[in-house]
């Protein structure tokens, strides 16, 4: 709270002696999967969290490697340091790699969270959640705006299938954007579509935080998010960007793991553009 306080502060002489807004560094701390807290100056978002202890629950029913339990690692410190100066919880999906019950259990229930729908907002209000807000197209808090993005999690033959198209279900991705901040987009967990392109296009993004584990479902041959390949397209539509891979090593439906990540970034010479974030790293924006 100091901190927040101390930062306010500051932005406030700047803007009084110079004119111009204070920008501190805007970061990334990416915790497991697809939970992270995305920090804008004294605005801190975590993002789909994902709490359970290791082997806690088995592998996702119908999916690549069931047998093995899930997360497949612990997380990298408490929970409680995880939810240290968190403001808002954004959640693009309610799969429980995303949104599980140890989340639920943990994070008070006055704390804003954003979600992509009126199903997900009455499941979260369900366990106890006062504010539970739709971000069906464009929200602002703190200063910060998020703007909602189609996403898509599987193949258009997946969800022709009524079992894989109820397991899929609906899914968002996020881009926050503040005045004299980075421009982020969080893609989700998405498979590449007209959407993203556009999205790209509209947003022009400073950094792409993709969900690259290619997660394999039984019987289909594609994956329902993203892995390698698309990686190489996200820094060919957007050059300038930085790009961050994540949701790699947790679950056992993930088929591309970091090591894998690494050999493809190497390989497709894009070390300088592309970051592998490890488990409780933190990446400046």
């Amino acid at each position: 709270m100091k901190s927040k306080l101390f930062a306010s502060l500051l932005a406030a002489t700047v803007i009084a002696t110079t004119g111009f807004t204070a920008s501190a560094d805007s970061s990334y701390e990416h915790i497991r999967n697809a939970t992270g807290k995305l920090t804008y100056n004294d605005t801190t978002f975590l993002i789909d969290p994902f709490f359970a202890a290791k082997n806690s629950f088995p592998g996702f029913e119908g999916t690549f490697n069931s047998q093995q339990r899930v997360p497949l690692v612990d997380l990298p410190k408490s929970v409680n340091e995880i939810l240290n100066d968190v403001d808002a919880v954004v959640v693009t999906h309610t799969h429980p790699d995303h949104w599980d019950e140890a989340a639920a259990k943990s994070i008070n229930k006055d704390t804003p969270i954003f979600v992509q729908n009126a199903s997900d907002q009455a499941l979260i209000q369900s366990q106890g959640f006062k504010d539970v807000r739709v971000l069906s197209d464009t929200a602002t808090f703190e200063g910060v705006t998020l703007s909602h993005r189609n996403a898509t999690h599987g193949t258009d033959a997946m969800y022709q299938n009524k079992q894989a198209a109820d397991l899929l279900g609906e899914t968002m991705g996020v881009v926050f954007t503040m005045p004299n901040e980075k421009t982020v987009y969080i893609m989700g967990d998405n498979v590449w579509t007209p959407d993203i392109t556009k999205s790209i296009s509209k947003f022009n993004p400073d950094v792409l935080i993709m969900n690259t584990g290619y997660a394999k479902l039984l019987g289909f041959e594609d994956s329902i998010i993203m892995g390698t390949e698309d990686v190489g397209k996200a820094a060919t539509l957007a050059p300038n960007a930085k790009i961050l891979t994540v949701h790699m090593d947790t679950v056992n439906h993930a088929v591309v793991d970091r090591k894998t990540m690494k050999k493809y970034v190497d390989g497709m010479g894009l070390k300088d553009q592309v970051t592998i974030p490890e488990d409780g790293e933190t990446v400046k924006l």
